[in-house]
């Protein structure tokens, strides 16, 4: 069947006309939304269709964490794609061991397998996949302020407004986790914080019959919700709740991990040792697509005898694979999490935080390495939200002054690529600065 459009042939080489005519964009209305061509991009840096150059503070979706275009990604991809470009799950492949191999040493003792996946969304559905079939139990219980993904399982176990047009799945129970700036449990301290959304957690398995739980799923550091360090103690406080009660846990890396957070896994700095770890995004900068599930040795091995009921036909797609072992490769030997550890520290934290000092509608600055927030807000003292049209007005002066910044609800994501310099920081700082003082706040 088929048909032509012979329109098209006027605007074969323009790429927005294009996209208005035929894309259809995903959290969009579609008439609401005006695109710009980007054509190419080199570390820290993107580049559009006329040659103007913009400081990324946003990493695209929080992923590209090695950079753009890294050299030795795209020869690891280039060198796969001579010798086999795709391949289905059941075969053995070099480059899909050796990638298994460099994410599982980045996991804590005593996980040693990985299921590949296309993203971060079906790395979570099958998390959740694998904790039900171990526990033979139904419930996942996760956080109001979170986003896991949007497949079916893992949308339900989002918290934020995307939940509620598709909430079709069953057995998903929310809480409340540690927001001290805006405590939903009034608290003053982050010791205070901590200790309630324990409690808080605990009552909810009680409640809802630990028999019932087969998890929790829970971000290591929330990304899209707002950036929430959680409290030293609180994902050690969850882990001894759930052994109580038998319950698995499930840490969502996708965002935070390989690197963003200035450590491989952000779960490295909380001292606790989950069941089951999602990754996605950084693992290779998503050059290619790739997520996956990291296995604790007792649930992969629950699975020797009898069938894991999951699969994709693109899993351990070889050039993904050899995106991610360059990635890994390049970032070990580069220390490009260490850099992101000491911009994040020496530069991004305290140049927030100087114009925190500065500009009295930044409410709060929580973060760490290359992952951060600053909140504003329209009073200090009543903490109200600063309005949706000056918000966009950031963004967009942000972005005429060439520096790409996100903005969610009330607040100025800042995420560059863990490849940052810290000259390249303190200029993305500077611009925002301005922007800041242009518009009075």
């Amino acid at each position: 069947m088929g048909h032509e459009f012979p329109e098209d042939s006027a605007i074969w080489d323009d790429a927005v006309a294009l996209d208005r005519a035929h894309v259809f964009h995903s959290w969009s209305a579609q008439k609401k939304i005006h695109p710009f061509e980007i054509v190419t991009g080199h570390g820290s840096t993107l580049v559009d269709a006329e040659g103007k150059e913009y400081l990324d503070f946003t990493s695209q979706l929080v992923n590209v964490n090695i950079g753009y275009q890294h050299p030795k990604v795209l020869a690891g991809i280039a060198e796969q794609s001579q010798l086999m470009c795709t391949l289905g799950p059941g075969y053995a492949n070099l480059a899909r061991g050796r990638a298994a191999n460099l994410v599982a040493k980045r996991a804590p003792e005593g996980f040693s397998k990985v299921f590949f996946t296309n993203a971060g969304a079906d790395a979570n559905e099958n998390a959740i996949r694998a904790a039900r079939q171990f526990t033979g139990r139904d419930k996942i219980i996760s956080s109001y302020r979170s986003y896991h993904g949007n497949t079916g399982a893992a949308i339900s176990a989002t918290g934020d407004w995307r939940r509620k047009p598709n909430d079709f799945s069953r057995g998903h129970v929310h809480i409340m986790t540690p927001y001290l700036y805006r405590s939903p449990f009034f608290a003053q301290t982050e010791d205070e914080e901590c200790a309630r959304a324990l409690e808080h957690f605990e009552q909810v398995v009680r409640f809802e019959g630990p028999d019932t739980i087969a998890a929790v799923l829970l971000e290591s550091i929330p990304g899209t919700a707002g950036v929430m360090v959680p409290p030293k103690d609180y994902f050690k406080g969850i882990r001894e709740i759930t052994r109580k009660y038998g319950i698995l846990m499930i840490t969502d890396e996708v965002m935070a991990g390989f690197g963003r957070t200035g450590e491989w896994f952000a779960l490295d700095a909380f001292d606790y040792v989950p069941d089951l770890i999602s990754f996605a995004k950084g693992c290779n900068s998503g050059y290619v697509p790739a997520g996956g599930v990291i296995f604790s040795d007792e649930i992969a091995h629950s699975f020797d005898e009898r069938v894991f009921p999951g699969g994709l036909t693109y899993s351990g797609h070889p050039l993904a694979m050899a995106s991610i072992v360059a990635a890994q490769e390049a970032m070990e030997a580069e220390d490009i999490v260490g850099n992101a550890h000491r911009v994040g520290e020496d530069v991004i934290s305290a140049g927030l935080n100087d114009l925190k000092g500065k500009h009295e509608h930044i409410g709060d600055v929580r973060g760490k390495g290359v992952m951060w927030v600053a909140e504003m807000v329209a009073d200090r003292k009543s903490k109200d939200m600063l309005d949706g049209e000056t918000m966009s007005a950031i963004h967009s002066k942000a972005m005429d002054a060439g520096l790409l910044v996100d903005v969610h609800d009330n607040r100025i994501h800042v995420v560059p690529p863990c490849v940052i310099t810290p000259e390249e920081a303190k200029r993305g700082i500077d611009i925002l600065d301005g922007v800041l003082s242009e518009l009075g706040l």
